[in-house]
């Protein structure tokens, strides 16, 4: 009776082990440990599962920031690529380079070491414009690289067009010069313009095709330096810019004296000592070569202006 009666009083009896456990219905009774144990469970899969998604963000970053397992951590250089493989070069032995400089973060840069020389591949990022130009002024290689290869500079028609104005306007004030005719009649044609235009085409003819003999003989001489459209219009800009001497043909006419021509000539050498270091530069040719291209385009400028002679124009 007493145990009837303990049985009867409603009170809930634990589950055995074994079948008697496997018996019950689930969610009719768990007991303490196994509601700690299924709560563990629970919160390391949540946890998983955040850091899954942290990881997933994180490499996403890196992809848009092009770094690697030192960008996830944060310990060390975050390398900036500034251009594909090739895009730029050593000014010191030519050779290819995928950056000028890496940024260490906060402001910090440093200059790329060339892999072939060991050197810095471009030093002139750091230097004045100043000292840049004196140094191609003075004709080094290296600033020729640095300028061609490793700045982006668009002003190469820009600068033809007024070389070849300050050529005209010399070709002009000489002819106006040249007349001994008194006539106060004549000089109304100091206004006019067509003796001007005049010249200025016939500037750009004989610079057309001295540039033209120096591409033949090029191409003639070393073919497989001339094999892509790239190539010619990179020996094109580098010869334009290389006459930038000839910006120094208006200060030798304002302070005109007895030895102008003289320092015409100068000035003549100059371009033509700019041009075969600029051809050297861009095609990483020995020093005869450059010359030997020079050579024939003078020929075939001289060839047009005994052209224009012959046809009774005063050049």
């Amino acid at each position: 009776m007493r145990g009837a009666s303990a049985g009867n009083t409603g009170c809930p009896h634990r589950p055995s082990h074994g079948a008697a456990a496997a018996a019950l219905p689930p969610g009719t009774w768990s007991s303490e440990p196994a509601q700690l144990g299924a709560r563990q469970q629970q919160e390391n899969h949540s946890s998983r599962d955040a850091a899954w998604r942290c990881l997933v963000q994180l490499r996403s970053r890196t992809r848009k920031r092009g770094g690697g397992v030192e960008a996830l951590t944060g310990l060390s250089v975050l390398p900036r690529p500034m251009a594909a493989l090739g895009a730029y070069r050593c000014i010191e032995c030519n050779g290819e380079a995928t950056e000028l400089y890496r940024d260490y973060q906060r402001g910090v840069l440093r200059i790329s070491i060339c892999k072939s020389c060991q050197k810095p591949v471009d030093k002139y990022i750091e230097y004045d414009p100043v000292i840049i130009l004196i140094n191609a002024v003075l004709c080094k290689a290296q600033a020729y690289r640095h300028i061609l290869f490793n700045t982006k500079i668009n002003i190469h028609g820009k600068l033809c067009i007024f070389c070849l104005l300050c050529e005209a306007y010399i070709r002009w004030l000489q002819l106006q010069d040249s007349s001994q005719n008194t006539d106060p009649d004549d000089l109304i044609r100091y206004a006019k313009e067509w003796d001007f235009y005049r010249m200025f085409g016939i500037a750009s003819l004989e610079q057309t095709s001295f540039f033209i003999g120096i591409f033949i003989t090029l191409w003639w001489m070393t073919p497989e330096m001339l094999k892509r459209k790239s190539d010619f219009i990179l020996l094109l800009k580098a010869l334009l810019l290389s006459t930038y001497g000839k910006l120094l043909l208006i200060p030798a006419v304002i302070w005109e004296h007895d030895y102008t021509p003289l320092c015409l000539a100068f000035i003549k050498v100059f371009v033509l000592i700019s041009n075969s270091q600029a051809i050297r530069v861009t095609l990483n040719l020995n020093r005869i070569l450059p010359w030997f291209a020079i050579f024939f385009g003078l020929i075939l400028e001289n060839g047009v202006v005994c052209l224009f002679q012959k046809m009774g124009w005063d050049v």
